[in-house]
């Protein structure tokens, strides 16, 4: 790399760990009220995982779609009522789940520490432990001490989470919004790395990119044909597809390994590798110990969004309902 890239990367990569410590949160903040609740969310989430490995990339979908609307502040867990439908009926949302691991948590905890550990301090060690459970230790720390939210609107969750076609000036801004930068773009995008999504959310990049019948210039071609065999068209909207190819059950660099040979599932994916400085850090992210440990960082500046503490918000019984 030339000096002064390597300098100006460096630089940029500081921005994903400088400043993101948050005087609201604190580490060990149940240890008097709940000692033992970091290891029950571990045993259960842990438990859940291995019988299901699927739950991860869903419990990682569920705190982030949490975070990025209101801050992590568990709204996105709450029913919809006769006259709120809430964020879960969201256009984003329906396909969303992971929910009954959170509602299995809570239950245990409340058994043990009643009304002591928030439903967002929950999801957010979940959302951890399911990364960390491939490994056998946890990966990065949680602050905890969040609140839960009293309030969940649907429209705000369709205005803001990034959509799976969005470009990098939008993605960019979004996670702007949320105090997050272009590394932490990058790497939360690595997510990406286990998961499915579905045939419907690519078909426009398969066979009608500019309206033409055409296909994203932007794609492999060869990845591109193997995708129109998996999604013919018409379109079976039940057809899922690996985010990451041949690896969606294993949490590592490998998504961005594909990124650099163009296979980007989602328009949102392929938009990294748009902007220079940003297809920069996707070259340095597939090496695995570089992308673990920015992830780790990452993550927890984006549980620290916004966050309810102190006298804000509720620690809800039940993590579906506001408390009477």
């Amino acid at each position: 790399m030339k000096p002064i890239i390597c300098v100006l990367f460096i630089s940029v990569m500081c921005l994903g760990i400088c400043n993101a410590d948050n005087k609201k949160l604190k580490m060990n903040y149940y240890h008097k009220s709940c000692p033992s609740v970091e290891k029950i969310v571990k045993e259960i989430t842990w438990s859940k995982v291995a019988a299901d490995p699927t739950l991860a990339a869903k419990l990682l979908r569920l705190h982030y779609h949490d975070c990025f609307v209101r801050g992590c502040d568990a709204s996105i867990l709450l029913d919809a009522t006769p006259t709120n439908s809430g964020e879960k009926t969201a256009i984003p949302n329906k396909s969303v789940g992971g929910y009954e691991v959170i509602d299995d948590i809570k239950k245990k905890v409340e058994q043990v520490c009643p009304n002591q550990v928030s439903c967002a301090d929950i999801l957010t060690l979940a959302a951890r432990d399911v990364v960390s459970y491939q490994f056998g230790r946890s990966m990065w720390q949680v602050p905890t001490g969040r609140k839960d939210g009293r309030v969940s609107i649907a429209s705000e969750a369709l205005d803001s989470l990034p959509s799976a076609s969005a470009n990098f000036s939008t993605l960019l801004g979004q996670f702007q919004d949320n105090n997050l930068d272009i590394v932490d773009l990058i790497t939360l995008s690595g997510a990406h790395t286990i998961g499915v999504t579905h045939c419907t959310l690519v078909a426009r990049r398969l066979y009608n990119f500019t309206g033409k019948g055409d296909v994203d210039p932007s794609l492999n071609p060869k990845y591109a044909t193997t995708l129109r065999k998996l999604c013919p068209n018409p379109i079976n909207r039940a057809t899922i597809l690996e985010m990451d190819p041949k690896s969606s059950l294993s949490f590592d660099s490998h998504y961005f390994e594909a990124l650099n040979q163009h296979m980007g599932l989602l328009g949102s994916d392929a938009a990294l590798m748009t902007n220079s400085l940003s297809a920069l850090i996707v070259r340095k992210m597939q090496n695995p110990h570089v992308f673990l440990a920015f992830f780790g960082r990452s993550m927890k500046k984006m549980g620290e969004i916004r966050v309810l503490a102190g006298g804000e918000g509720e620690i809800r019984k039940n993590c579906r309902v506001v408390n009477a």
